[in-house]
């Protein structure tokens, strides 16, 4: 199928951000993607050409303090990249061509965190996340490149649960169909922040679990991108195409 592409701004309050909406040619599931910390929507436009070919609405877009709005990277906290995120959903659910009782969110690494938290916001139906970052719900308006990094890392080995945590009670509210893709070697996200995640999901339709073998947290190497990319395209694909079933039965 045939995907049209529009390329958009997202105003946020006196600001604009990029994106890029990739479309079918009739009314679909809406897919939004979410890249992660030092990130830009370049690889999300890539898988989100596959996807939107599959009979989606794709949109991506550039979160602030990255690509045209880099220079406020040292002052943009997580409360200001929510409310891009929110700004986006919105978009996305305004398009003429999108169902939005059938929205998907996906999300990497800080995009993953943000997009378990968007949940509890907006309705969202299917849920992938690549490498999940985890932060402490305090120091929310703290730019986030100020952030004490050994003590991050030692929080994101922590045991934690829904009642530590305010992206993991989202997940344990949380009634759709989830993915989460671990990399092997993460030298960001630990196994244990993984499975925090994981366990949270105490109330998924269904949950896949998934482990690219080799990789680190970037996908250095482009057999883990592909590897990224086949997991992604099949579980959206099953996750779309059980859905047109249940609708015709």
């Amino acid at each position: 199928m045939a995907a049209t592409t529009e390329y958009i701004e997202l105003v946020v309050g006196n600001e604009r951000i990029a994106g890029t909406i990739l479309a079918p040619r009739r009314r679909m599931p809406g897919i939004l993607f979410v890249h992660g910390w030092g990130g830009s929507q370049q690889r999300d436009m890539l898988r989100g050409r596959h996807i939107a070919g599959l009979g989606c609405v794709c949109l991506t877009f550039d979160l602030r303090g990255h690509e045209k709005t880099l220079e406020q990277k040292q002052t943009i906290n997580r409360a200001q990249n929510l409310e891009d995120l929110l700004v986006a959903y919105d978009r996305l659910i305004e398009h003429p061509g999108v169902d939005p009782e059938r929205v998907a969110v996906i999300g990497t690494s800080y995009g993953g965190y943000l997009a378990t938290i968007l949940t509890s916001l907006r309705p969202v139906r299917w849920l992938a996340m690549r490498v999940p970052a985890l932060y402490w719900d305090e120091q929310w308006q703290l730019p986030k490149q100020q952030l004490d990094r050994p003590r991050l890392m030692a929080y994101r080995r922590s045991r934690l649960g829904p009642a530590d945590n305010r992206a993991l009670a989202a997940c344990a509210e949380f009634r759709g169909d989830v993915l989460i893709v671990e990399s092997e070697h993460d030298e960001h996200v630990p196994h244990t922040t993984i499975m925090n995640y994981r366990s949270s999901f105490i109330q998924a339709h269904s949950m896949t679990h998934r482990i690219i073998d080799g990789a680190d947290h970037a996908l250095s190497s482009e057999r883990c991108q592909e590897a990224y990319t086949s997991i992604l395209t099949g579980w959206i694909s099953e996750m779309i195409i059980g859905d047109r079933i249940g609708h015709l039965s």
